[in-house]
């Protein structure tokens, strides 16, 4: 498959396309998958996506139609890279900013230094815990909806694998990142692990998917400019 970026090209969405796109903020996946299925309508075709950002997530998010569904397993097993931003100095229960923030402290004790050397504790494969508030399945139901309950669950760890982890600005309290890590990996979860490895809690304040593979941000579609262009494919076909 080429990488390079698609300038709207003549679709073929039944037999099937991969489409790049850059979820805006405060969209869910499903939001994006939506808006797309329903821009093709009365087509009736499937419409899925490869790897869940969270809605305050930003990024690379691969949406696939019609026989390229069934590459979705494939595209969601790819490496990921993500920057952002970790606030240090307190957490959320969410460790994003979807909960309120609690646990304040100081960051007077850290150096760059120290800050940089963290970054060592979670290189290779690494342990790590789910979020309480996250979409995986616990009894048959999704962790955030038994959170939001105030029900505690016992959470089991999983084995995922970190390649990079460097911090690319620091300006206390906020350092940026960038990551390169397997599926599965939760960067809310490394936020708020590198928060305890610095004595001094951490949550996730800005997240974005740069890359999945080798299908990159850079080629990907605004989601408005692109349903806006479906559409106006539409209706050429229908005056000509």
């Amino acid at each position: 498959m080429s990488t390079e970026p698609k300038l709207f090209p003549e679709f073929n969405f039944a037999e099937g396309e991969v489409l790049l796109i850059n979820k805006p903020y405060r969209w869910t996946s499903f939001d994006v998958v939506g808006k797309i299925r329903n821009s093709l309508k009365p087509l009736k075709l499937k419409v899925g996506h490869a790897g869940t950002l969270d809605p305050l997530a930003t990024g690379l998010l691969i949406v696939c139609t019609g026989k390229m569904t069934k590459q979705i397993d494939s595209f969601q097993a790819q490496e990921k890279e993500y920057t952002g931003t970790f606030t240090l100095g307190a957490t959320t229960p969410s460790f994003d900013l979807e909960t309120a923030v609690e646990n304040q402290s100081g960051t007077d004790h850290l150096s760059e230094e120290t800050i940089k050397e963290a970054c060592q504790k979670f290189m290779g494969d690494i342990e790590q815990f789910p979020p309480a508030h996250s979409a995986v399945k616990v009894g048959g139901e999704r962790l955030y909806l038994k959170a939001r309950r105030g029900e505690e669950v016992e959470l089991k760890s999983r084995k995922v694998h970190i390649t990079e982890f460097e911090i690319t600005r620091i300006t206390l309290p906020e350092v940026d990142f960038r990551v390169v890590c397997s599926k599965g990996t939760y960067i809310r979860s490394l936020a708020n692990d590198f928060g305890k490895a610095l004595g001094c809690g951490a949550y996730l304040s800005k997240l974005c998917r740069t890359r999945s593979g080798d299908l990159l941000l850079d080629h990907a579609f605004d989601v408005m400019e692109l349903v806006n262009h479906i559409r106006s494919l539409k209706e050429q076909g229908e005056n000509s």
